[in-house]
């Protein structure tokens, strides 16, 4: 079921967002060569409970993990993408790092993504975390009322053709609101036209992730880390956005970003 949101709980799903967004700017700015990831939980752990926030990955347990999660924030590595389980690694020179993170701030949640790059990049690494930033950009500018969900997944793709990467349909983005997984699934691909007419009050994490030369992956012995299968590095972008009667509402904007 797909719940509407009013804009008082946009409103309120947007202290979330804010916050989602401080918290990712911090970890961009520790990650830094020698930084182990451990300690970047541990300084995301105390940044939650110094909020008063409520950590949406700790104890989640779906389908395709194995067990109850429990961390607060995943940290993906190079060719590690998705539900990055933090581990005792220290971050290399050159390491691509993508963080994820959901919190939920009295009753209402938001989630958001981002990839950095620690210490010296390649550029080849640079243009796939650019990639995504595009698709998402090109995600956004699309999500206003009278569009259908299959017009906002073929802007990703799209961007995903352009730069010549595959796409991965398995996991994609996703309805949030009063949890972190809601009606309706949002692929990273689609048919122009097609899918869910867009309202406004619709609230949905937009999550554009890609691999340099596959769209298969496989899961690390921890059940929960996902790799690109062929080891080719990747990148992962996220944000939470609304509808509105107008422009699109970025909840998880960083102070960092330009608007679209």
């Amino acid at each position: 079921m797909i719940e509407l949101k009013t804009p008082a709980e946009v409103e309120r799903m947007a202290v979330a967002g804010r916050f989602v967004a401080e918290v990712l700017t911090e970890v961009a700015r520790l990650a830094d060569v020698g930084v182990n990831l451990l300690d970047l939980e541990q300084h995301v752990r105390g940044m939650i409970k110094d909020r008063g926030a409520e950590s949406c990955y700790w104890d989640y347990a779906p389908s395709f993990g194995d067990g109850p999660f429990r961390n607060v924030i995943c940290l993906s590595v190079n060719d590690a993408v998705l539900h990055g389980l933090p581990h005792d690694y220290t971050l290399r020179d050159g390491d691509v790092l993508t963080a994820d993170l959901a919190v939920g701030i009295d009753g209402w949640v938001a989630d958001s993504a981002r990839t950095v790059i620690v210490g010296t990049a390649a550029e080849e690494d640079l243009r796939i975390v650019r990639a995504t930033e595009e698709a998402l950009a090109a995600a956004i500018a699309i999500a206003r009322p009278g569009n259908r969900l299959g017009d906002l997944s073929a802007a990703i793709g799209a961007v995903a053709r352009a730069h010549g990467y595959p796409v991965n349909l398995e996991f994609g983005g996703h309805g949030i609101g009063r949890t972190m997984h809601e009606d309706p699934h949002v692929s990273n691909d689609g048919t122009p036209g097609r899918g869910l007419k867009l309202r406004p009050g619709l609230t949905l994490a937009v999550e554009p992730w890609f691999a340099r030369t596959t769209n298969k992956i496989v899961y690390d012995p921890d059940g929960w880390t996902i790799r690109s299968a062929d080891g080719s590095r990747t990148a992962h972008s996220e944000h939470t956005i609304a509808i509105t009667e107008d422009a699109p509402l970025v909840l998880t904007r960083r102070e960092d970003e330009l608007a679209p």
